[in-house]
């Protein structure tokens, strides 16, 4: 009989005082940034009240010095020591995860602050209406922006199951509001009530696979979860379970099938500048998770030759690999059937979770890399389009139908050319970072055997090439109508800008690979902990086998 190698329960050791109080103030370090946005979303909520109309107006660009102040905390704090102190399973993961979302979070800023409570603000410009701060929405709007981009950022510093579990909520309560009142008009609520009702659907799916997940180690800290999985002769079904009921809780935040019904009519319902932020924010948010939680799977194993390599168990690798195909596949075919432009980016952005799923099944090191670089370029080529719907109107409503963007180049040639450039790179096609970001994703999967999977998402990347050329021929290349001379652009010029700054960006990005590269390659390196944990764990895999080899004997 083949011996068992098991490790009872009183064998783990505590972490003494001194050490605890070490992590404690190491994880309060690494959270600064959160830190401050929690400020600055006091100070807009406060700002967003005043009777002063320049005060009122100064929201967006504090809600955006916010950003920028927490993108410098950000660089200070990973470069201390509390990096190594935090015990983190990916201790610089939220160096660059954050400074995205924060480089990002500005662009938003810059779609978003023009349309919030802009008749209301020309109602009190005119004297048609007196200022009443109950109905003015712009500081509470802005703060739930930041409130949402905290949590989003909690999650790259989650080190145990609750903290995990708050942040994952903590990004995802403030965009329901976000979607009720950026339009303020009867769809954009439906679209809040339909948003609101599955969120809360897909937080009891993950929060019961927690449940399971203590149910079977018995702790909640996430590197000490990792340790008992790995001394155990056996990952037990009731983590399994509890790991694949997580897993599709979290892919409402992906939009990934099953979990991705909800995304057309929310995209369709909310504003431009609302759907920007979703198209981003929870995507993020839903990779970064996974990232964290499947840290507590992956396993070592040896191969023929003596190399240790991490691999899943099969029923969680089943389990991404189908829903990554699926969605692919509904992604864009679903997306090819539309007429709507948010209804075929909400397709299209179900098609991303997808890809980006590639690289989480890929695992730890060229796949996790893959990921964040093609998070780079995704923030980017996504808030692009949505600048250009944003920085868009037509008899006062927003941009929604390709036929509203027929002729586009006619009046507004700049807008037709970003949304040209953007639409072209998230095709994958050369030279635009799309290309390069898809590439990352594919070479590390074909590295790791995932060619099939590889196949699945070159020929659904073919498919996507229909729709989003119609991006490209419709606004340079198709004819003015009698509809497209209502189409007109927004008062303010920063959607303009920001569009501006994200074509340049797209187009610059290829010049720095190396750079971009590099960075999100040290992020998603493990920490001491971990690679201590893996070192252990090989030597125990090892032992196993030996010991099998002289029982066979």
């Amino acid at each position: 009989m083949p011996i068992e190698i098991a490790t009872p329960m009183s064998t783990f050791t505590t972490i003494p005082p001194t050490l605890a109080s070490a992590n404690m103030a190491a994880k309060l370090t690494l959270i600064a940034p959160e830190i401050l946005l929690f400020a600055g979303a006091v100070v807009v909520a406060v700002l967003g009240l005043a009777r002063t109309a320049s005060i009122r107006r100064a929201v967006p660009m504090v809600t955006a010095a916010f950003l920028a102040a927490s993108l410098g905390v950000t660089a200070y704090v990973y470069r201390s020591d509390a990096v190594v102190e935090s015990n983190l399973l990916l201790p610089q993961l939220g160096g660059f995860v954050k400074a995205l979302i924060a480089l990002i979070g500005i662009l938003l800023v810059m779609i978003a602050g023009p349309a919030i409570d802009r008749r209301l603000e020309e109602a009190f410009d005119s004297g048609r209406a007196s200022f009443d701060p109950i109905r003015t929405m712009r500081g509470e709007y802005f703060a739930f922006f930041l409130l949402s981009i905290a949590g989003t950022m909690l999650i790259a510093n989650a080190n145990d199951l609750i903290w995990l579990f708050l942040a994952l909520e903590l990004a995802s309560l403030p965009t329901y509001v976000m979607v009720a009142v950026s339009r303020g008009t009867r769809r954009a609520q439906e679209a809040a009530v339909k948003y609101f009702f599955l969120g809360a659907l897909s937080a009891a799916t993950f929060l019961y696979g927690f449940a399971l997940l203590y149910g079977a180690t018995g702790t909640l800290d996430l590197v000490e979860m990792k340790a008992r999985l790995a001394e155990m002769s056996a990952i037990p079904t009731l983590a399994i379970l509890g790991g694949v009921m997580a897993i599709l809780g979290i892919a409402f935040k992906l939009a990934a099938a099953p979990m991705h019904f909800y995304a057309p009519d929310v995209y369709e319902g909310a504003g431009s500048q609302t759907t920007a932020f979703l198209g981003f924010m929870p995507k993020i948010a839903g990779v970064v998770a996974l990232m964290v939680l499947l840290g507590v799977f992956w396993t070592p194993v040896a191969d023929a030759g003596g190399a240790i390599a991490a691999r899943l168990p099969d029923a969680i690798l089943a389990l991404l690999w189908l829903v990554s195909v699926l969605t692919m596949i509904i992604g864009n075919v679903g997306a090819l059937l539309q007429r709507n432009v948010k209804r075929m980016l909400a397709y299209s952005s179900i098609a991303q979770s997808g890809y980006l799923l590639i690289g989480i099944i890929t695992g730890p090191g060229a796949g996790y890399n893959a990921v964040l670089f093609y998070l780079v370029g995704y923030g980017v080529m996504n808030t692009a389009v949505f600048a250009v719907l944003g920085a868009l109107e037509r008899q006062g409503e927003e941009v929604e139908t390709l036929d509203d963007l027929a002729g586009l180049r006619v009046r507004q040639p700049g807008l037709a050319w970003m949304l040209a450039i953007s639409a072209i790179s998230l095709i994958g096609i050369p030279p635009l970072i799309g290309f390069f970001g898809k590439l990352a994703l594919f070479a590390a999967a074909i590295e790791q055997g995932q060619t099939a999977l590889v196949i699945v998402a070159a020929v659904t990347t073919a498919i996507s090439a229909f729709y989003y050329l119609q991006l490209v021929a419709v606004p340079m290349l198709g004819a003015p109508t009698a509809r497209t001379d209502a189409v007109h652009a927004v008062p303010s010029a920063w959607p303009r800008i920001a569009a501006v700054v994200c074509g340049v960006g797209i187009l610059v990005m290829p010049f720095a690979l190396e750079k971009l590269v590099t960075a999100s390659g040290a992020t998603a390196a493990p920490g001491a902990t971990e690679v201590a944990d893996i070192t252990k764990s090989a030597d125990v895999t090892k032992s196993a086998e030996i010991t099998r080899a002289a029982q066979g004997e």
